[in-house]
């Protein structure tokens, strides 16, 4: 919200993530502001609603997420499975460190408010459109078509595979990322006759 403190709104930020970290997802935006030292009203002027809290949540963390994406995206140097496992290897490490904070936004948040579910539809869907662009650009899949349909569909597809996963603890890491890593280069292998 334009005319507040950034550094104000940065500590009700880490009051947020210190409840969520320590609370779960059933955080409560009454805890949140306790530990903020302040109450539930003023919290939601400083985001202009429970909404907008949210959002800026998703915002602090999810840009972050997909920052630490990037670098496995764009290594050019590395063959396909070698850049698909390293990324699926740091989102899965992310998502599993993170736990309680991607369940409260990926679940509690987005199941409860339906700006709160759009607005992370659209950063996931930037995600898909990024890998989309970084297949036809590194001619990966030089069909942006079908570029755009496949980064959609593995950043899809890692993300409910992950979200799985969390639930498993008992399935090993290794197991699930090469499974992850044999799809995606089969789909691209499959009409552009690229090997691995």
């Amino acid at each position: 919200m334009s005319g507040r403190d950034p550094d104000r709104r940065k500590a009700l930020l880490d009051a947020a993530d210190r409840v969520i970290l320590r609370e779960g997802p059933e955080a409560s935006m009454a805890a949140i502001a306790a530990e903020a030292g302040i109450t539930k009203p003023i919290l939601y002027r400083h985001f202009g609603d429970k909404s907008g809290l949210y959002e800026a949540l998703a915002d602090r963390h999810v840009r972050k997420v997909i920052a630490q994406l990037r670098p496995g995206f764009a290594e050019a140097a590395s063959d396909l499975r070698g850049r698909a496992r390293t990324t699926i290897t740091v989102y899965l490490d992310l998502i599993s460190a993170n736990r309680n904070l991607y369940r409260f936004l990926f679940h509690r948040a987005s199941a409860e408010d339906t700006r709160m579910r759009s607005h992370m539809t659209a950063l996931v869907r930037s995600l898909g459109e990024e890998l989309g662009g970084v297949l036809t650009a590194g001619r990966v899949v030089p069909e942006p078509v079908r570029a755009q349909v496949l980064g959609h569909a593995f950043v899809g597809m890692v993300q409910t595979t992950g979200d799985w996963w969390l639930e498993h603890p008992e399935v090993d890491r290794a197991e699930v990322v090469e499974g992850l890593v044999d799809v995606i280069v089969a789909a691209v292998s499959h009409r552009s006759g690229r090997a691995s």
